[in-house]
């Protein structure tokens, strides 16, 4: 995964959209958009820089010297989203943040916004892109993911098979997508079952067509992990064809997350050196 130096960019918003009942959709925009190195990977992402209220960080934002000066109760909090959509000659960058009333921090935030308010971020990263010589495509995720599997989807070669299981709360949450490839798509309704529960049952009971397949799978860590093993230890899926990730993990905060996810990676791949 390659990301780019971390270095701040400031933009403005355009407008915000509210394509499903849990869903904000930010237009972003700005001269400072020109440069951006987007549109190589589907699962682009940026990181929202989130000053804390009432400390002073220097203008413009410079997280070096953020980290450097203040202690770290004052740095900044960072949250990850993909990049929807990039319109590189109107130079307008589109996130989406999932919104669950005052739950968070993000969504709260993206509820507030209103035109002209500044945002900030830093970024983007991102690492993966619908093979063009596959034979087929599985793509898998919940609400986190997406954002990113929508982008693949726009991507996909004409006529290229795709499985496509995506997870959310319940009917009002689906949106449509849009594709060029011959999408196979599953939309499945959460209700009170665990995140991905559905998901693994889904990709579990899928008769898997013959052929390479390339796989992008993301989202809750439980259900993440179970796949990764599904699809590399029973499946026999290459690891350079699998593009696999927990994006969060229950019970945990981002910061939570990203401070165990190390630890957690290479538990799963010691399971799976041991199930080999």
């Amino acid at each position: 995964m390659t990301e780019r130096p971390r270095t701040v960019t400031s933009v403005r918003v355009l407008r915000t959209e509210r394509p499903t009942p849990h869903l904000i959709r930010l237009v972003l925009g700005g001269d400072e958009l020109a440069d951006l190195p987007v549109g190589e990977f589907t699962d682009h992402y940026i990181k929202l820089v989130f000053p804390h209220p009432g400390v002073d960080h220097p203008r413009p934002l410079d997280l070096a010297a953020i980290r450097r000066d203040l202690p770290r109760a004052q740095w900044p909090r960072l949250r990850a989203y993909t990049v929807r959509a990039w319109d590189p000659l109107a130079r307008e960058l589109t996130v989406d943040v999932v919104y669950h009333g005052d739950e968070g921090l993000a969504g709260p935030w993206a509820a507030a916004l209103r035109p002209g308010d500044p945002v900030h971020f830093v970024g983007p990263g991102g690492a993966y892109a619908p093979s063009p010589d596959a034979d087929w495509h599985l793509l898998v995720g919940d609400e986190s993911a997406l954002p990113a599997i929508g982008a693949a989807l726009e991507r996909l070669p004409f006529g290229a098979p795709a499985h496509v299981f995506l997870e959310i709360d319940g009917p009002d949450e689906e949106q449509k997508l849009l594709s060029p490839g011959a999408v196979q798509l599953t939309w499945l309704h959460r209700g009170d079952r665990p995140v991905g529960e559905a998901l693994v049952a889904a990709v579990r009971a899928l008769e898997f067509p013959p052929g390479d397949v390339h796989a992008f799978v993301h989202g809750e860590a439980t259900f993440v992990k179970e796949l990764r093993r599904l699809l590399r230890v029973e499946r026999g899926v290459p690891a350079s064809r699998l593009s696999i990730s927990g994006y969060w993990r229950r019970g945990m905060d981002d910061e939570g997350w990203r401070s165990t996810k190390a630890d957690w990676k290479r538990e799963v791949e010691a399971e799976e050196a041991a199930a080999a």
